[in-house]
């Protein structure tokens, strides 16, 4: 069952790379916004006379808190209505009201974190694995080690950089890898190149790996569908199997 469309104020903007913003709302008609790290919300913008051609969904990128307060982190996608509206139209500024219904969505932690954690991303889709991830420190849910595998093309584009190597100095078994395919001088922690053969290294570094039957994991893959894609499939070839894999697609 949907749930029905709320008032939200847009209470902050910041400009966090070129193309992406970071909004903050605040859902005026109830007093907490309770949600599982993951989960989406849709915005319904008046961009479209058809309904399924006005709604724009996005991974809520903060944890809950206990209050009615929620961050989104949009980029800003050439020729795109909806971010049109948000980005360039000058519609939607500090104040601005929204429709937005939610949280939506399966793509939550397991129950029980009985096994490392895989997190790969790109772009903005590092939204749900920040939520995740600060939702487990701050609730100080017992976990195996997690490793958050960023892509980005350039420094400027590593989002919540700062914040997330800070997290991997306070929280137990959690790491960083920010992965650059535009830059070979990088930071000691971060990776030149793409996400897959990060991932694939850590994989078969593991003490209980062998060929064929790595150790147990899951694998949360968030971004555009082609790093999705070859993801699954790198990650099928070293033994595992679809029950291991969870997804979320952009685009």
């Amino acid at each position: 069952m949907l749930q029905p469309w709320q008032k939200a104020k847009v209470t902050r903007i910041e400009q966090a790379t070129a193309q992406t913003r970071r909004f903050w709302l605040e859902l005026t008609e109830v007093n907490d916004f309770p949600f599982e790290p993951g989960q989406f919300v849709t915005l319904d913008l008046p961009i479209h006379e058809k309904k399924n051609k006005r709604w724009r969904s996005y991974s809520i990128a903060s944890w809950p808190d206990g209050t009615n307060t929620i961050e989104l982190v949009i980029v800003r996608l050439e020729g795109g209505l909806g971010t049109r509206y948000l980005f360039e139209d000058v519609s939607v500024e500090e104040g601005s009201e929204l429709l937005l219904r939610g949280p939506q969505g399966k793509f939550v932690l397991p129950a029980n974190i009985d096994r490392d954690l895989y997190f790969i991303c790109t772009g903005t889709g590092i939204a749900p694995f920040r939520s995740m991830v600060h939702h487990i420190h701050r609730m100080n849910i017992p976990h195996k080690k997690i490793h958050l595998v960023f892509g980005c093309r350039t420094f400027g584009d590593c989002l919540y950089g700062p914040e997330l190597k800070q997290l991997e100095k306070e929280m137990s078994d959690f790491y960083h890898h920010p992965c650059f395919s535009r830059e070979q001088d990088v930071p000691n922690g971060s990776h030149v190149g793409y996400v897959h053969g990060v991932y694939e290294q850590m994989v078969k570094q593991h003490p209980g790996y062998q060929e064929g039957k790595p150790a147990p994991a899951y694998f949360y893959l968030c971004g555009w569908k082609e790093m999705i894609d070859e993801a699954k499939a790198r990650i099928l070839a070293m033994g595992y199997t679809k029950e291991d894999v969870h997804l979320e697609l952009y685009g």
